[in-house]
C-alpha cells in the first residue's frame, strides 16, 4: 500500500511541474507575440507648461506655450500635439516688436510633412492687426498657404468686416488671401486703394 501511495505522489508531482512548464512555455509565447503586435503609438517626449521659443540667425520668429506637449516620433509619420490648447506668437523681421497671435483649444504638427493644424476656436491677429477666428485652420509650410473649408470672420484693421463663409486660402504671411462666399461691411475706401 505504501509502495502505491509513494508512486501515485510522485505521478502527481510530475504532472504538477508538467503541467507548470507547459502553462509558463504558453505564457511566454504569447508575450513574445503581444510584443510584436502592440502598438507603437504613445509619446516618446511630454513637456509640462511648455514655453518653446525658436530662432533663425538669433532672431526670435517664435514662442509657442502650452499646458502640455505631447511628442509621437516612433510611428511612420511621426507629429508633435497640444491637446489641451496652444498660444503661439509668431515674428516679422519687419515688424519685431508687434507679433502675431495664433490660439486653438488643440494643435497638431507632422514633422516630416511641415503641416500643422489647428482646431477648436482658432484665432489668428496678423501683425497688420487682421484678426481671423474660424473653427479650423491647416498650414502646408513646404507650399507656405494656410486655409480652411470652415466659415471665416475677419476684422480688418480700419473696422470693417468679412465673413468667407465657405472658408479661405492665404499666404502663410497674410500678404495676399482669397476668401469664398463672403459677405461683409467692407470699406469702399480700402478697396478703391487696393486697386490703384
Amino acid at each position: 500500500m505504501k509502495f502505491f501511495q509513494n508512486i501515485s505522489y510522485k505521478n502527481i508531482a510530475c504532472l504538477f511541474s508538467c503541467a507548470i512548464f507547459f502553462i509558463l512555455t504558453s505564457c511566454e509565447e504569447d508575450l513574445t507575440k503581444a510584443n510584436g503586435t502592440q502598438s507603437k503609438n504613445f509619446p516618446s517626449q511630454i513637456i509640462n507648461n511648455a514655453n518653446i521659443i525658436q530662432r533663425d540667425s538669433g532672431f526670435v520668429t517664435m514662442r509657442a506655450t502650452a499646458p502640455i506637449i505631447e511628442k509621437y516620433e516612433l510611428i511612420d509619420t511621426p507629429y508633435v500635439v497640444a491637446k489641451r490648447g496652444i498660444n503661439i506668437q509668431f515674428f516679422d523681421k519687419k515688424k519685431p516688436k508687434v507679433p502675431g497671435r495664433i490660439t486653438a483649444k488643440y494643435a497638431r504638427f507632422f514633422e516630416t510633412k511641415k503641416f500643422y493644424e489647428a482646431k477648436g476656436n482658432v484665432r489668428i491677429t496678423t501683425n497688420e492687426g487682421q484678426k481671423f477666428a474660424m473653427q479650423s485652420v491647416y498650414w502646408d509650410q513646404k507650399k507656405q498657404r494656410i486655409y480652411t473649408h470652415d466659415t471665416v470672420f475677419v476684422t480688418m484693421e480700419d473696422g470693417s468686416t468679412l465673413v468667407g463663409a465657405k472658408g479661405m486660402t492665404a499666404k502663410d504671411d497674410f500678404s495676399e488671401y482669397t476668401f469664398y462666399k463672403n459677405t461683409g461691411d467692407f470699406s469702399t475706401a480700402k478697396i478703391s486703394e487696393s486697386k490703384k
